[in-house]
């Protein structure tokens, strides 16, 4: 057992001691900060770009359309598409448009340009264009109803609804909740560990292979067991894993407590989480808009102190239990092959599973409660990232269990065939390996 110790200190510390995991652990964060920093810069920053749009209006219903923002509508006259279109680039149109005569048959209006309009600017034609359509055929509807006051009563039954989600507790208490936030909770966990897989399941293999091309290894068997030096690297490597991991939570978490502190100057979490409106903050708080007022709330009503630390907790279980799993298979491999490029017909069968319990996280976002999100969550090649998606919409505890369990037994029946696989295919030098020699390597009894 010391061994073991020894080859996970050096695996550790040769790792930790490279400048490329120090500048990632500490830039990770600053670099995902700034992402969402300047995603949420985008998504406020105003379309400033001046447009002109031509517009053929030929239905005598349709009013012209209004110019809005930076966005500007010129309307021909007597001018025929052909030449509209002839002369767009010499003009300076950004677009054309074109409304039919028979738009109320059609409900189509096209819009034409060289390039691909924005977003915003179909919205905004489309939208003015449809609220128009609209006006008409309700004036249709009130003068053939003769009914008095028809448009003020219609109006007047338009209610816009925001929809709340609340959980109740286990005591019963209730708490504010959001579902796109447990969506988006489980996705970026889930994605977390795919990555984390990978990128240190492929480091063991190549550590494995490193070893072996260079002869290394005849002089480490000589003193170790090739059972224990799979594993002193396996858990080496995962403890590598796991201290960048709770770097990037602590750093995370100064960043927040930072951020915080200068979009709301002056105002605790705990006051904004207390109060019901957005009147009852502190004076600081004016920069908040209702809309982000209920975003806050979600959030803090989200992230209490239980649900963060079960988050983590399972984070860290199907992590290593994952990590462990899979990386016994990329060490099997590793020991099987003379160079890197022959992983690849080995790698597929390993790879598949991953690929395939992403796909299933976004099925279980849909209904995290289905046959297919149970059974994706507790085959163990697929739970460590399936059960990641369901567990912020609350899993039961029995099932969490089980795939904890099934998780851990199936970690130990593979490292027990990837350990027959490993002490063979070490000192295996020159041969092309196939699946049916490996076959025999199992059977192999020393």
């Amino acid at each position: 057992m010391n061994k073991i110790f020894i080859i996970i200190q050096r695996e550790y510390l040769s790792r930790v001691k490279k400048r490329s995991f120090l500048i990632l652990t500490f830039l990770t964060p600053l670099l995902i900060a700034g992402i969402y920093a300047f995603m949420i810069w985008m998504i406020m920053k105003d379309d400033t770009e001046k447009r002109t749009i031509a517009v053929i209006n030929n239905s005598e219903l349709v009013k012209p359309v209004k110019s809005e923002n930076f966005t500007t509508f010129k309307y021909l006259q007597n001018v025929s598409f052909e030449e509209a279109k002839k002369n767009m680039t010499a003009n300076g149109y950004y677009a054309l448009l074109v409304i039919p005569k028979d738009i109320l048959k059609s409900q189509t209006a096209e819009l034409f340009s060289y390039k691909q309009v924005t977003i915003e600017v179909k919205s905004d034609v489309g939208g003015q264009i449809r609220d128009h359509i609209e006006k008409i055929k309700r004036s249709k509807i009130i003068v053939e109803s003769n009914i008095p006051d028809l448009e003020q009563k219609l109006a007047a039954t338009r209610t816009p609804i925001s929809m709340r989600t609340i959980k109740f507790g286990e005591g019963g208490q209730v708490k504010e909740s959001s579902t796109e936030i447990a969506m988006a909770i489980g996705f970026i966990s889930s994605f977390i560990i795919y990555m984390f897989i990978f990128l240190y399941g492929v480091q063991v293999m190549r550590g494995v292979i490193e070893e072996k091309t260079n002869r290394i290894v005849e002089v480490i068997i000589s003193s170790v067991k090739p059972f224990q030096l799979m594993m002193g690297k396996i858990i080496g490597v995962a403890m590598v894993g796991l201290t960048q991991f709770i770097m990037w939570v602590v750093l995370s978490g100064i960043i927040i407590t930072i951020g915080t502190a200068i979009i709301l100057p002056g105002i605790d979490l705990d006051t904004l989480q207390q109060a019901k409106t957005l009147s009852e903050l502190p004076q600081g708080a004016g920069s908040l808009n209702p809309d982000q007022f209920k975003m806050a709330q979600e959030l803090l009503g989200t992230f209490d102190l239980p649900y963060v630390a079960g988050i983590l907790g399972a984070f860290i279980f199907f992590f290593l239990g994952g990590y462990l799993l899979y990386s016994a298979l990329f060490a099997a491999v590793g020991s099987a092959v003379d160079n890197e490029t022959e992983t690849q017909q080995f790698m597929l069968p390993i790879t598949i599973p991953l690929i395939l319990a992403m796909y299933i996280g976004f099925a279980v976002a849909k209904n995290p409660e289905g046959s297919l999100a149970f059974w994706g969550s507790i085959i163990p090649l697929t739970s460590p990232i399936v059960m990641l998606v369901r567990i912020p919409y609350g899993v039961p505890i029995w099932e969490l269990l089980l795939s904890m369990g099934t998780l851990i037994g199936t970690f130990l029946f593979v490292t027990w065939i990837a350990a027959k696989i490993y002490r063979v295919g070490i000192l295996m030098y020159g041969k092309k390996v196939s699946y049916k020699e490996i076959w025999k390597w199992l059977r192999y009894h020393n």
